[in-house]
């Protein structure tokens, strides 16, 4: 898969950057986490035509327009003929019915903050679209909230390969422990607000 991912870099620039990163949101099994790191590595190579913040560029707008198609599918389908799809053809997009559930959970508990929140945690990247539809989340924060949470992991992703160099397949094996840290400080943060916007309301 590197391989076939460099190569459509070498031959797309940043068009084949934004397609892989659209891919991956369509196709979950395709991973940001080696796209994003070989684009920054690409770009930090000696006479690259790449420059890394037209590569985050890139790989923001091609997640966007990935995100669309699972937000609209639960606006337009509801949860019970989701379910079905899921069922029936989940395999070939790497999705079930549980990650669905874990979705949805996370937005329920989270509100719209759980598209940001989402963006930044493997295996909810994708999926969290799907109860935003569902639950008909208007689509101007919608918007906002992707753009927001994914610019911070493409970025990240995207500096990391540029910094290891040769070393970007690295990055997968960090992300685990770094992704829960991050949402462990994010949800932190986001009770800290929530307690103390409650608390200034009710005095």
């Amino acid at each position: 898969m590197k391989e076939w991912i460099q190569t459509i870099m070498e031959q797309m620039g940043y068009m084949g950057i934004a397609f892989l990163m659209f891919a991956e949101n369509i196709f979950p099994p395709i991973p940001s986490e080696l796209i994003m790191p070989l684009a920054g590595f690409t770009a930090h190579e000696p006479g690259s035509k790449l420059q890394v913040s037209y590569v985050v560029l890139a790989g923001i707008i091609g997640t966007l327009v990935g995100t669309m198609p699972w937000y609209y599918l639960g606006v337009w389908l509801g949860e019970d003929r989701l379910r079905t799809l899921i069922d029936r053809h989940g395999k070939w997009l790497g999705l079930s019915g549980i990650d669905l559930d874990r979705a949805q959970q996370w937005f329920y508990r989270h509100g719209n903050s759980a598209v940001f929140l989402g963006r930044l945690v493997p295996g909810l990247r994708t999926v969290i679209s799907l109860p935003a539809g569902l639950s008909n989340m208007h689509l101007v924060p919608f918007i906002a909230y992707s753009t927001l949470g994914s610019a911070i992991w493409i970025a990240f992703l995207t500096g990391t390969g540029y910094a290891l160099g040769k070393n970007y397949e690295a990055v997968e094996g960090y992300l685990a422990p770094v992704s829960k840290i991050v949402f462990g400080l994010l949800v932190l943060g986001f009770g800290v607000w929530l307690w103390r916007k409650r608390s200034h309301s009710s005095s």
